[in-house]
């Protein structure tokens, strides 16, 4: 039984928004796509593509299929593990208007509950790349297993945040982390149940 599991780029006000160019997603006049780039150090992408190397397909909404699948086809498989391991994964495009994707392979999913069927079914973690509105509806339905979250030394004050509105409270449990030399941290959760209250009152003052 597999599992679905996410790797999202915030910034240290949670925003997601185009972290790597700036025509990436420009909903709302977003002005600062590309926030990630200058941050990025070569240990930061190594760990990157690991994170990618270890899974055993990929998901991707309608605007990351469409902006992965018209790059990483253009770059050579020979001698780059990234790109070679994008290119041959299975990956499992979510939308209700299209039937069939042109980055092989691709299977269309037309709804949540498909893409979780065809999590369970994975030999592995299918890995949700990018992807805010689908990861929004996923984290919604409470069906995510797992998250990689990398925080950058950035604050934007606007964009689509990794947890927006409608979120569903849960809580988490640390599983590992990473500092870079860049200042970035990668911090990998995975979910725990409900989240848990508790009081520094004493009980006179309760």
């Amino acid at each position: 039984m597999g599992r679905l599991t996410v790797t999202t780029f915030v910034s240290l006000d949670g925003v997601m928004q185009a972290p790597g160019g700036p025509g990436e997603d420009v909903d709302a006049g977003f002005a600062f796509g590309g926030w990630l780039v200058p941050h990025m150090d070569e240990a930061g992408g190594e760990a990157v593509a690991r994170v990618h190397l270890e899974a055993a397909g990929f998901v991707l909404g309608a605007r990351s299929y469409g902006l992965l699948g018209s790059h990483w086809p253009r770059v050579p498989d020979e001698g780059n593990p990234l790109a070679a391991k994008l290119n041959s994964a299975p990956k499992y495009l979510v939308s209700r208007t299209r039937t069939s994707g042109d980055w092989s392979p691709t299977t269309v999913v037309s709804d949540t509950a498909a893409l979780r069927r065809a999590a369970d079914d994975a030999d592995g973690d299918l890995l949700v790349i990018g992807s805010s509105d689908l990861l929004q509806s996923l984290l919604a339905e409470g069906l995510v297993d797992a998250l990689h979250v990398w925080t950058f030394p950035v604050v934007l004050g606007e964009g689509k945040r990794l947890f927006g509105r409608g979120t569903r409270p849960a809580g988490l449990e640390l599983q590992d982390a990473e500092v870079f030399p860049s200042g970035v941290i990668r911090s990998t959760y995975t979910l725990a149940g409900e989240p848990r209250t508790g009081s520094f009152l004493l009980d006179e003052e309760a």
